[in-house]
């Protein structure tokens, strides 16, 4: 190479050029040389990578060769032949420029270690693909393990990076770091929490901007509408604005309504509360009565006749009301309910809908409707569910049931005024 490096140099002189310019042209041309060479060493690699060894990869019967082959790990190895060519070109080339030499070493070696990071990285992909499809580790969250192990990898890069610019040990600069960051922590204390918590927003997808979030904490309840790497702001429904460190959103619980606009519908969680005193067995005529709803006609027949040859085949003595099995007002009610429910275009079929007999509490029994809305805007969620309970209210005392509510003081000074009659049941039910 050096002959060939003064032979290059002979001719340039050769042809007019001064010897003082020689040296600069001659550089110039051997540096174009050597990028089409680094260019054309990397071309080849990257062929043979793509082609016979791509071939081989994909006609092995192993799967981690596949893994290696798919994440690009073998890609970016390529980059290293073109480096390990100008690695051991460039002392020869810049013989003459020892004050540029040291800069081309470098550079080479920042970009050698760049690649590694990246090579390092596909590997890690790889790892965290295979270890969330085992069973030993399903339930852990294997994603943010490889986050922190790919932040020290990127904080390691830095450093080496630093450390080769300015010509000094890695150890060294650790050292002089240390007091630095001491100095850092205290002085930019709400800043780093605010950067580490804006990474992990963003990494995990926790909030973005447009996300109803609830914070009850801060008493936010409203669209998120800034980001900043310090804060948070939402604008709550009544439209003031709530600020809150952004650190807050990873070391506190807040509830983030996007899942439920993402699904297109939204719950109804409610309970309709039942004088337990008006629950009872129904008799012929109700049946009858309640077989003009046709909501109920189908249900009733057809409950009717599995208790029918139930109460039969055990020789049920049926002119006793407990003996045997009956339907109840209260239980006919909720299936009228759930049957309504099911009729109601406003309501998602596709999505968990029943209506539940809850735990008998001091105001009554609770029948809990649980269902999703086919909207998720607030006005038409509101009016679906006050139109479904308007309905199951006016409904409830045609099935002989009363709706529990807490006495009034009217209702108390009825009962014990003496010249006051008390309220009938009708009464009540109006």
């Amino acid at each position: 190479m050096e002959s060939l490096d003064k032979w290059v140099e002979k001719i340039i002189i050769n042809l007019g050029v001064s010897e003082s310019a020689a040296p600069i042209l001659r550089l110039l041309l051997l540096l174009l040389v050597l990028g089409l060479l680094s260019w054309a060493f990397f071309r080849i690699t990257r062929l043979i990578i793509k082609g016979p060894l791509f071939r081989y990869v994909k006609r092995t019967q192993h799967k981690w060769d596949d893994l290696l082959m798919d994440n690009k790990v073998f890609s970016n190895l390529a980059h290293i032949v073109p480096v390990i060519i100008v690695r051991v070109i460039a002392p020869i080339l810049f013989r003459d420029f020892e004050k540029i030499l040291p800069i081309v070493i470098k550079l080479t070696d920042i970009y050698l270690i760049i690649i590694i990071l990246m090579a390092i990285n596909a590997l890690l992909r790889i790892l965290e693909q295979a270890l969330k499809k085992s069973k030993a580790f399903v339930d852990k969250p294997v994603s943010s393990y490889f986050q922190l192990i790919k932040i020290i990898l990127y904080i390691a890069a830095g450093i080496l990076i630093i450390s080769v610019l300015i010509n000094k040990s890695p150890v060294y600069l650790l050292s002089a770091l240390g007091a630095m960051t001491a100095l850092g922590m205290l002085v930019f204390k709400d800043t780093i929490l605010g950067f580490v918590a804006s990474v992990q927003i963003s990494a995990n997808d926790m909030v973005r901007i447009g996300d109803w979030v609830e914070m009850p904490k801060f008493n936010a309840d409203g669209d998120v509408i800034a980001i900043n790497l310090n804060t948070v702001k939402v604008q709550n429904w009544d439209k003031t604005i709530t600020t809150i460190p952004t650190y807050y959103f990873i070391t506190d619980s807040f509830k983030n309504w996007r899942g439920m606009k993402e699904t297109g519908g939204r719950r109804i969680k409610r309970s309709i509360y039942i004088n337990a005193s008006t629950v009872k067995y129904i008799n012929e005529e109700d049946r009858l009565r309640y077989e003009k709803l046709y909501l109920l006609k189908d249900y009733l027949v057809t409950r009717q006749k599995e208790i029918d040859a139930y109460n039969k085949k055990r020789k049920v003595d049926t002119s006793v009301l407990v003996n045997g099995r009956r339907m109840t007002n209260i239980g006919v009610f909720r299936h009228y309910i759930e049957n309504y429910l099911k009729d109601n275009k406003a309501i998602r079929k596709d999505m968990a809908l029943m209506v539940r007999q809850m735990a008998m509490e001091d105001r009554g029994i609770p029948i809990e409707i649980y269902c999703f809305t086919t909207t998720t805007v607030w006005a038409e969620y509101e009016e679906i569910q006050s139109d479904i309970f308007d309905h199951l209210m006016a409904a409830v005392s045609y099935f002989d049931l009363e709706v529990f509510q807490q006495p009034s003081g009217s209702d108390l000074k009825r009962a014990f005024s003496p010249g006051i009659a008390p309220l009938t049941p009708e009464e009540v039910n109006q």
